[in-house]
Protein backbone atom coordinates (compact mmCIF):
# COMPACT_ATOMS: atom_id res chain seq x y z
CA UNK A 1 0.00 0.00 0.00
CA UNK A 2 1.40 3.30 -1.11
CA UNK A 3 1.66 6.27 1.60
CA UNK A 4 -1.29 8.37 -0.45
CA UNK A 5 -3.52 4.97 -0.10
CA UNK A 6 -2.76 4.92 3.68
CA UNK A 7 -3.42 8.70 4.38
CA UNK A 8 -6.61 9.07 2.09
CA UNK A 9 -9.03 7.34 4.97
CA UNK A 10 -7.74 9.58 7.40
CA UNK A 11 -8.01 12.68 5.24
CA UNK A 12 -11.58 11.67 4.35
CA UNK A 13 -12.46 10.98 7.86
CA UNK A 14 -10.80 14.94 8.94
CA UNK A 15 -12.89 16.57 5.95
CA UNK A 16 -15.73 14.74 6.83
CA UNK A 17 -15.63 16.24 10.58
CA UNK A 18 -14.98 19.45 9.38
CA UNK A 19 -17.63 19.58 7.27
CA UNK A 20 -19.95 17.76 10.02
CA UNK A 21 -18.73 20.79 12.19
CA UNK A 22 -19.22 23.43 9.97
CA UNK A 23 -22.75 22.26 9.21
CA UNK A 24 -23.54 22.43 12.59
CA UNK A 25 -22.68 25.70 13.16
CA UNK A 26 -24.32 26.75 10.09
CA UNK A 27 -27.71 25.84 11.46
CA UNK A 28 -29.52 28.32 12.96
CA UNK A 29 -32.17 26.05 14.45
CA UNK A 30 -29.97 23.78 16.32
CA UNK A 31 -27.91 26.81 17.43
CA UNK A 32 -31.15 28.55 18.69
CA UNK A 33 -33.17 25.55 20.00
CA UNK A 34 -29.15 24.54 21.81
CA UNK A 35 -28.64 27.65 23.72
CA UNK A 36 -32.22 27.82 24.96
CA UNK A 37 -31.78 24.17 26.21
CA UNK A 38 -28.44 25.02 27.74
CA UNK A 39 -30.16 27.85 29.39
CA UNK A 40 -33.23 25.47 31.05
CA UNK A 41 -30.28 23.12 31.81
CA UNK A 42 -28.52 25.72 34.03
CA UNK A 43 -31.40 26.86 35.68
CA UNK A 44 -32.37 23.49 36.40
CA UNK A 45 -28.57 22.94 38.02
CA UNK A 46 -28.86 26.17 39.96
CA UNK A 47 -32.26 26.02 41.50
CA UNK A 48 -31.41 26.39 44.87
CA UNK A 49 -29.32 29.74 44.08
CA UNK A 50 -31.91 31.31 41.34
CA UNK A 51 -35.15 30.31 43.38
CA UNK A 52 -36.76 33.46 44.93
CA UNK A 53 -38.17 31.28 47.83
CA UNK A 54 -39.01 27.55 48.93
CA UNK A 55 -41.12 26.13 46.13
CA UNK A 56 -43.24 23.71 48.72
CA UNK A 57 -43.69 27.05 51.31
CA UNK A 58 -47.30 27.59 51.13
CA UNK A 59 -48.31 31.46 51.40
CA UNK A 60 -51.99 31.48 51.69
CA UNK A 61 -51.95 35.42 51.99
CA UNK A 62 -50.46 35.21 48.73
CA UNK A 63 -53.14 32.69 47.62
CA UNK A 64 -53.74 33.02 43.71
CA UNK A 65 -51.72 36.25 44.00
CA UNK A 66 -51.39 37.83 40.14
CA UNK A 67 -48.07 37.71 38.09
CA UNK A 68 -45.73 40.80 37.33
CA UNK A 69 -46.73 42.04 40.91
CA UNK A 70 -43.85 40.50 42.82
CA UNK A 71 -43.24 41.39 46.62
CA UNK A 72 -40.28 43.58 47.50
CA UNK A 73 -38.19 40.60 48.31
CA UNK A 74 -38.55 39.20 44.66
CA UNK A 75 -41.27 36.81 45.73
CA UNK A 76 -44.50 35.99 43.43
CA UNK A 77 -43.00 37.24 40.06
CA UNK A 78 -45.11 34.73 38.23
CA UNK A 79 -47.73 35.02 41.13
CA UNK A 80 -49.15 32.52 43.24
CA UNK A 81 -50.59 28.80 43.20
CA UNK A 82 -53.57 27.91 45.00
CA UNK A 83 -51.88 27.39 48.49
CA UNK A 84 -49.47 30.19 47.96
CA UNK A 85 -46.95 28.89 46.83
CA UNK A 86 -44.15 30.89 44.37
CA UNK A 87 -44.85 29.84 40.55
CA UNK A 88 -41.84 30.89 39.09
CA UNK A 89 -39.70 29.52 41.97
CA UNK A 90 -42.27 25.55 41.68
CA UNK A 91 -41.01 25.90 37.59
CA UNK A 92 -37.67 26.31 38.51
CA UNK A 93 -37.49 23.35 40.71
CA UNK A 94 -40.17 21.95 38.51
CA UNK A 95 -37.16 22.03 35.33
CA UNK A 96 -35.10 19.44 37.62
CA UNK A 97 -38.22 17.04 37.76
CA UNK A 98 -38.56 17.70 33.52
CA UNK A 99 -35.23 16.89 32.54
CA UNK A 100 -34.05 14.41 34.87
CA UNK A 101 -37.49 12.07 33.94
CA UNK A 102 -36.49 12.86 30.41
CA UNK A 103 -32.60 12.21 29.94
CA UNK A 104 -32.91 9.11 32.13
CA UNK A 105 -36.10 7.60 30.52
CA UNK A 106 -34.10 8.07 27.26
CA UNK A 107 -31.07 6.52 28.32
CA UNK A 108 -33.05 3.28 29.96
CA UNK A 109 -35.29 3.18 26.54
CA UNK A 110 -32.33 3.88 24.65
CA UNK A 111 -30.41 1.43 26.37
CA UNK A 112 -32.98 -1.23 26.24
CA UNK A 113 -34.04 -0.84 22.70
CA UNK A 114 -30.41 -0.82 21.06
CA UNK A 115 -29.37 -4.20 23.01
CA UNK A 116 -32.64 -5.73 21.86
CA UNK A 117 -32.21 -4.42 18.56
CA UNK A 118 -28.73 -4.92 18.04
CA UNK A 119 -29.14 -8.88 19.24
CA UNK A 120 -32.22 -9.16 16.43
CA UNK A 121 -30.54 -7.99 13.53
CA UNK A 122 -27.43 -9.82 14.20
CA UNK A 123 -28.74 -13.27 14.92
CA UNK A 124 -31.72 -13.04 12.99
CA UNK A 125 -34.15 -16.04 13.01
CA UNK A 126 -36.07 -16.85 15.88
CA UNK A 127 -34.29 -14.17 18.00
CA UNK A 128 -35.27 -11.64 15.42
CA UNK A 129 -38.99 -13.06 15.54
CA UNK A 130 -39.07 -13.25 18.89
CA UNK A 131 -37.96 -9.65 19.98
CA UNK A 132 -40.06 -8.56 16.77
CA UNK A 133 -43.20 -9.68 18.01
CA UNK A 134 -42.71 -8.75 20.93
CA UNK A 135 -42.41 -5.18 19.41
CA UNK A 136 -45.34 -5.17 17.71
CA UNK A 137 -47.36 -6.56 20.95
CA UNK A 138 -46.01 -3.17 22.74
CA UNK A 139 -46.53 -0.77 19.46
CA UNK A 140 -50.26 -2.40 19.82
CA UNK A 141 -51.14 -0.36 23.01
CA UNK A 142 -51.19 3.01 23.60
CA UNK A 143 -47.65 4.09 25.19
CA UNK A 144 -49.77 6.49 27.96
CA UNK A 145 -52.08 3.89 28.25
CA UNK A 146 -49.38 1.07 29.06
CA UNK A 147 -47.59 3.75 31.57
CA UNK A 148 -51.27 4.32 33.44
CA UNK A 149 -51.63 0.40 33.80
CA UNK A 150 -48.13 -0.09 34.77
CA UNK A 151 -47.83 3.00 36.85
CA UNK A 152 -51.35 1.91 38.68
CA UNK A 153 -49.70 -1.40 39.62
CA UNK A 154 -46.43 -0.19 41.09
CA UNK A 155 -47.66 2.95 42.43
CA UNK A 156 -46.68 7.30 41.33
CA UNK A 157 -43.24 7.48 42.23
CA UNK A 158 -40.27 9.78 40.46
CA UNK A 159 -38.36 6.11 40.16
CA UNK A 160 -41.20 4.16 38.83
CA UNK A 161 -42.52 6.84 36.40
CA UNK A 162 -38.62 6.84 34.90
CA UNK A 163 -38.46 3.22 34.47
CA UNK A 164 -42.57 3.04 32.92
CA UNK A 165 -41.55 5.47 30.41
CA UNK A 166 -37.93 4.21 29.58
CA UNK A 167 -39.90 0.65 29.14
CA UNK A 168 -42.30 2.12 27.13
CA UNK A 169 -40.20 3.49 24.52
CA UNK A 170 -37.42 1.12 23.74
CA UNK A 171 -39.18 -0.16 20.09
CA UNK A 172 -38.24 2.81 17.92
CA UNK A 173 -34.52 2.16 18.56
CA UNK A 174 -35.15 -1.60 18.76
CA UNK A 175 -36.60 -1.48 14.77
CA UNK A 176 -34.63 1.42 13.76
CA UNK A 177 -31.02 -0.35 14.98
CA UNK A 178 -32.05 -3.85 13.93
CA UNK A 179 -32.40 -2.30 10.33
CA UNK A 180 -29.03 -1.25 10.46
CA UNK A 181 -27.45 -4.21 11.79
CA UNK A 182 -28.81 -6.21 9.07
CA UNK A 183 -27.05 -4.10 6.56
CA UNK A 184 -24.19 -3.97 8.52
CA UNK A 185 -23.84 -7.71 9.67
CA UNK A 186 -23.15 -8.98 5.58
CA UNK A 187 -20.45 -5.83 5.54
CA UNK A 188 -16.66 -6.61 3.99
CA UNK A 189 -15.08 -5.77 7.58
CA UNK A 190 -17.41 -7.80 9.16
CA UNK A 191 -16.73 -10.53 6.98
CA UNK A 192 -13.34 -10.11 7.37
CA UNK A 193 -12.86 -10.32 11.79
CA UNK A 194 -15.39 -13.58 11.29
CA UNK A 195 -12.26 -14.79 9.11
CA UNK A 196 -9.53 -13.89 11.25
CA UNK A 197 -11.29 -15.64 14.39
CA UNK A 198 -12.46 -12.68 16.36
CA UNK A 199 -15.15 -13.20 18.90
CA UNK A 200 -18.89 -12.29 18.31
CA UNK A 201 -19.45 -10.64 21.02
CA UNK A 202 -16.29 -8.38 19.77
CA UNK A 203 -17.93 -7.58 16.23
CA UNK A 204 -21.39 -6.39 17.99
CA UNK A 205 -19.85 -4.21 20.44
CA UNK A 206 -16.22 -2.89 18.30
CA UNK A 207 -17.68 -3.40 14.61
CA UNK A 208 -21.25 -2.88 14.45
CA UNK A 209 -22.09 -1.08 17.53
CA UNK A 210 -19.70 1.41 16.88
CA UNK A 211 -21.69 2.22 13.37
CA UNK A 212 -25.05 2.98 14.55
CA UNK A 213 -24.70 5.98 17.08
CA UNK A 214 -25.58 8.28 14.69
CA UNK A 215 -29.42 7.38 14.14
CA UNK A 216 -29.41 6.66 17.89
CA UNK A 217 -28.56 9.87 19.15
CA UNK A 218 -30.73 11.76 16.28
CA UNK A 219 -34.14 9.56 18.24
CA UNK A 220 -32.82 10.51 21.79
CA UNK A 221 -33.12 13.47 20.82
CA UNK A 222 -36.48 13.92 19.29
CA UNK A 223 -37.57 11.37 22.14
CA UNK A 224 -36.95 13.52 25.37
CA UNK A 225 -39.64 15.64 24.37
CA UNK A 226 -42.45 12.96 24.06
CA UNK A 227 -40.97 12.01 27.21
CA UNK A 228 -40.90 15.31 28.84
CA UNK A 229 -44.49 15.95 27.60
CA UNK A 230 -45.57 12.15 29.24
CA UNK A 231 -44.38 12.94 32.87
CA UNK A 232 -46.30 15.91 32.31
CA UNK A 233 -49.40 14.21 31.10
CA UNK A 234 -48.97 11.59 33.81
CA UNK A 235 -48.39 14.19 36.42
CA UNK A 236 -51.79 15.95 35.73
CA UNK A 237 -53.73 12.50 36.13
CA UNK A 238 -52.12 12.11 39.47
CA UNK A 239 -50.06 9.26 38.22
CA UNK A 240 -46.47 10.90 38.29
CA UNK A 241 -44.44 12.39 40.72
CA UNK A 242 -46.49 12.88 44.00
CA UNK A 243 -47.37 15.91 45.46
CA UNK A 244 -45.66 18.46 46.91
CA UNK A 245 -43.10 17.72 44.48
CA UNK A 246 -42.85 20.75 42.07
CA UNK A 247 -43.85 19.37 37.92
CA UNK A 248 -44.40 21.52 35.28
CA UNK A 249 -47.37 18.64 34.64
CA UNK A 250 -48.42 18.98 38.47
CA UNK A 251 -48.72 22.82 38.55
CA UNK A 252 -50.54 22.69 35.22
CA UNK A 253 -53.45 20.15 37.02
CA UNK A 254 -53.43 22.13 40.18
CA UNK A 255 -54.47 25.72 38.45
CA UNK A 256 -57.15 23.83 35.99
CA UNK A 257 -59.65 24.76 37.86
CA UNK A 258 -59.35 28.57 38.69
CA UNK A 259 -58.54 29.73 35.39
CA UNK A 260 -61.24 32.22 34.62
CA UNK A 261 -59.78 33.73 37.77
CA UNK A 262 -56.07 33.10 38.14
CA UNK A 263 -55.09 32.14 34.84
CA UNK A 264 -51.37 32.39 35.28
CA UNK A 265 -51.65 29.14 37.27
CA UNK A 266 -51.95 26.89 34.57
CA UNK A 267 -51.50 29.06 31.54
CA UNK A 268 -47.27 29.89 32.91
CA UNK A 269 -46.21 26.08 33.82
CA UNK A 270 -48.19 25.35 30.32
CA UNK A 271 -46.15 27.72 28.12
CA UNK A 272 -42.76 26.86 29.55
CA UNK A 273 -43.11 23.41 29.33
CA UNK A 274 -44.47 24.18 25.12
CA UNK A 275 -41.58 26.17 24.98
CA UNK A 276 -38.90 23.51 26.42
CA UNK A 277 -40.15 20.60 24.52
CA UNK A 278 -40.35 23.10 21.35
CA UNK A 279 -36.82 23.79 21.73
CA UNK A 280 -35.66 19.67 22.18
CA UNK A 281 -38.10 18.64 19.31
CA UNK A 282 -36.17 21.57 16.75
CA UNK A 283 -32.85 20.20 18.02
CA UNK A 284 -33.40 17.10 17.23
CA UNK A 285 -34.90 18.10 13.42
CA UNK A 286 -31.88 20.35 13.34
CA UNK A 287 -29.40 17.69 14.46
CA UNK A 288 -31.20 15.03 12.14
CA UNK A 289 -30.37 17.06 8.87
CA UNK A 290 -27.06 17.81 10.33
CA UNK A 291 -26.60 13.91 10.57
CA UNK A 292 -27.98 12.60 7.64
CA UNK A 293 -25.32 11.07 5.55
CA UNK A 294 -27.44 12.03 1.98
CA UNK A 295 -26.65 15.51 3.06
CA UNK A 296 -23.61 15.46 4.05
CA UNK A 297 -20.63 17.43 1.71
Amino acid sequence: MSFGAAIRPLTSRRLSSASLRGRFFRSRRVIIAGIFLLIIVLIAIAAPLLSPANPLKNDLDNRLRPPFEPLPDGRFLLGGDVLGRDILSRAIWGARISLLVGIIAVFVAGSVGVTLGLLAGFFGGGTDDLIMRIADVQLAIPTLLLAIALIGVLGPSLHNLILVLGISGWVIYARTIRGVVLSLREAQFVEAARSIGVPTGRIMIVHILRNVWTPVIVIATQQMGGMMIAESALSFLGMGVPPPEATWGGMIAEGRNYLSTAWHATTLPGVILVVTVLAVNFFGDGLRDVLDPRLRL
